[in-house]
């Protein structure tokens, strides 16, 4: 991993290039990190950074994990998050601060975070699924699971069928966004299209595993958070 941060998903809102087009982003407030722990392979086994996010009060936190993180200096951290390094991240150290500008506009990224939760759903909502046919006596069971297998052998419903349940509320990375601005003064960066979660969830931004070779877009214009959280 070449560059990282956890960041907070302040909201989506839209900015405009020098020819007019207008670009969908999404406003993440990205850092200050603290890098909390350092692991090496000689001691750890593998090479990783520890980073800290958001400051929290001693009382809600365990005494193992306050001790855990005044290592790292006098601010403590409510979310924690290993990122394996390379490159970049290898030069930092306990102590050391991460903020936005980590990362610049024209870079790659991938966004990870916890999806909206959307409650009990069935199978065409949860699992795309196709609806049955709206005659020959199906219904009013056009929207059910359907078969689910076999009747006499195995006589049992397989591992992995996909069943109604809850939606949502699990880990999910979006893959190859790219940065249209970094505010290092508000400490935030706008990245094209949409990201998991709700306004205010944690979300981790990292180098995309992936290449490109997608022409830069300059903008001319600031991104406002408060704005961006107000829109819905």
């Amino acid at each position: 991993m070449k560059k990282a941060i956890i960041g907070r998903k302040v909201g989506m809102t839209q900015i405009f290039t020098e020819e007019g087009k207008v670009i969908p982003v999404t406003v993440i407030e990205a850092g200050p990190c603290t890098v909390t722990q350092k692991k090496v392979a000689e001691k750890d086994g593998y090479d990783a950074i520890q980073l800290g996010f958001q400051d929290v009060a001693e009382r809600k936190l365990t005494k193992p994990e306050v001790g855990h993180l005044k290592k790292a200096g006098e601010d403590l951290k409510k979310v924690l998050k290993e990122f394996k390094f390379e490159g970049e991240l290898a030069e930092l150290n306990v102590g050391d601060v991460l903020t936005a500008d980590v990362f610049a506009e024209g870079d790659f990224v991938d966004v990870t975070g916890i999806s909206k939760g959307k409650g009990y759903a069935g199978v065409v909502k949860r699992w795309g699924q196709h609806v049955q046919n709206h005659t020959h006596g199906v219904g009013p069971v056009h929207r059910s699971v359907g078969s689910m297998g076999a009747n006499s052998d195995p006589a049992r419903v397989m591992p992995g069928k996909k069943m109604p349940g809850h939606l949502g509320v699990e880990q999910v990375t979006i893959q190859n966004l790219d940065i249209v601005k970094v505010d290092p003064e508000l400490n935030i960066i706008a990245v094209r299209g949409a990201i998991p979660g709700p306004r205010g969830g944690i979300v981790y931004v990292k180098s995309t595993v992936k290449t490109h070779r997608v022409k830069n877009v300059q903008v001319q214009t600031t991104v406002n958070p408060q704005k961006a959280s107000a829109r819905k």
